[in-house]
Order: C-alpha cells, then structure tokens, then sequence
C-alpha cells in the first residue's frame, strides 16, 4: 500500500495491507488514491459557478493577485428536508448517534479531542468575539505609525 493511505494507532504510515486491521484508513486523495474529491468538487463548483452564471475555471479571478478585478463570485445554497426521505426524529436520533461514536473513537497518542467540521471555527469565533482578534506585534506598530502619520488615534 502507498504510504498515505493508511496509519497505525501511533500515527505512523502503515503501507502492509496485512497489517490492516493495525490502524486506520486516511481520506484518500492524490495521484496515488485517484483524487477521491475531485468529483464532489466538480459538481460543488458547477453549482455554485456555472449555473447562476458565476465564474468558472479559467473565468475565476484570483483576488490575491488582483484586487481590482470583479470576482463573480457565485454561491450554491441547497436546503434538505430529512423528513422528505423519512422520519426526522429518527433520522435526529441517527446523527446523534454517530457524532458520539465519533467523538467516542479511541485517539491517536497526544490527541486530546476529536473535532468535528466547524466546531474548532466556531470555538475560535467565540473565543474572539468575547476576547477579540488577536494582532501580532508588529502588525499593531505598524498600524499605530501609520495612525500617527493620519493623526487619527492608535489602536488599542
């Protein structure tokens, strides 16, 4: 097996599919698993570019390099109704379910906590919305030489 494709329970790349059952597969991508979320990535882009006339491909401005420049940018919202394929409460009961399973899954060494999509986001986002958002120091002086400069007040 290409290294990549699987760890063992220390994290170490495990490349005997003999060995399976010693560790864990890891998401696939690359040249070595066939790009296994260029499909979905595909079909997201066609969504949420091509078919409400956004930018596509080529047409997508890389606003790093040029911020001049309208983007185009398009958006895809697509909304669900569990209860259309089922029962919602079960369906609820299910999801649950699985996020404890997955919250539960025995970690790697030095892993403290399974995060997840969104909640270290999230976590962050609370943490700067109560603290706010950390600058580094020279950023900040920087910033305050430029104040001085305007003769507006320095930031806190």
């Amino acid at each position: 097996m290409p290294p990549g494709w699987m760890i063992d329970f220390q994290g170490k790349p495990l490349t005997d599919p003999k060995r399976s059952d010693e560790g864990m597969l890891l998401p696939l991508g690359g040249m070595e698993a066939g790009f296994k979320g260029y499909g979905l990535s595909l079909v997201i882009g066609l969504l949420a570019g091509t078919l409400n006339g956004a930018a596509m491909g080529r047409e997508v401005v890389d606003f790093n390099k040029d911020d001049r420049s309208v983007t185009n940018t398009g958006h895809a919202i697509v909304a669900i109704d569990p209860a259309a394929f089922g029962d919602a409460h079960q369906f609820r009961t299910q999801v649950d379910r699985l996020v404890r399973d997955i919250r539960g899954s025995k970690r790697l060494p030095g892993v403290e906590r399974i995060w997840l999509p969104g909640e270290q986001s999230q976590a962050k986002r609370i943490e700067r919305m109560k603290s706010g958002i950390p600058m580094p120091e020279p950023l900040l002086a920087s910033l305050n030489r430029l104040a001085a400069e305007l003769e507006i007040g320095k930031l806190a």
